[in-house]
């Protein structure tokens, strides 16, 4: 049976990022949705993934782009999800937390472009959410496309809690299901080497596309449909 491919956005974008990839997944016969991503932190984002997970009938393959990648490996413990693809992503392990991993590299240069917002809480206290400086972005996040459509996306930014970056998962899925990475080589906002190393380390079948930006999913939309349908293929 032909898994549903679940695409995952990351932060500071939203689903829409996928809409080349869908089409290109839509064209081959692939079912395919884009849920939202809350990007208010990890444990309760891969909850809200794995509830989404839990009703769709029939094997899920997910895909998760850049901070989705995070919520795949918690959210892909879910029974009939039968595999994962990391998209320019961040492959954490148990216990591990997107801090703990950056920190093993030098930062990229998301790290020094970053600007600070807050947001209230429900006990009225208030939250920190960070988003990428709107003359910075293109260069940092996607510099692969066209500027217009650069400026738009900065325009546009969807803000991640700074929690996300502090809270541990709770589960790596990889480690007992087969994964695909996509490394995006030019990426400015995750270091290549951060991708390189989560994806080694998960094992998965590494595919690097040495001029990409961290947008790839929009620049390279043929190119990461082609690793999904590998993945689709060998899940089937």
């Amino acid at each position: 049976m032909t898994p549903t491919v679940v695409l995952v956005h990351g932060a500071f974008g939203d689903a829409a990022a996928w809409i080349g990839v869908i089409s290109e997944l839509r064209s081959r016969g692939i079912p395919v949705i884009a849920p939202p991503n809350p990007l208010r932190g990890l444990a309760s984002d891969a909850a809200y993934l794995t509830s989404v997970v839990s009703q769709i009938s029939g094997p899920v393959l997910l895909v998760g782009h850049s901070y989705g990648g995070a919520l795949i490996t918690v959210a892909g413990a879910a029974e009939n999800v039968v595999g994962l693809v990391y998209i320019a992503a961040y492959v954490l392990h148990e216990g591990e937390s997107l801090g703990d991993l950056e920190r093993r590299f030098p930062d990229s240069s998301l790290a020094g472009n970053l600007k600070t917002w807050t947001y209230p809480l429900v006990d009225g206290d208030c939250a920190v959410e960070v988003t990428i400086d709107e003359a910075a972005f293109p260069a940092v996040f996607a510099a692969d496309v066209a500027k217009d459509v650069a400026g738009v996306l900065a325009a546009a930014q969807r803000p991640l809690a700074a929690a996300a970056f502090t809270e541990a998962a709770s589960a790596a899925a990889w480690q007992v299901k087969p994964s695909w990475a996509l490394v995006a080589g030019a990426d400015r906002a995750i270091n290549p080497e951060v991708q390189r190393y989560g994806a080694e380390r998960a094992g998965s079948v590494v595919v690097e596309l040495p001029d990409a930006s961290h947008a790839v999913a929009l620049s390279e939309p043929r190119q990461v449909a082609d690793l999904i349908r590998d993945a689709v293929r060998a899940t089937s």
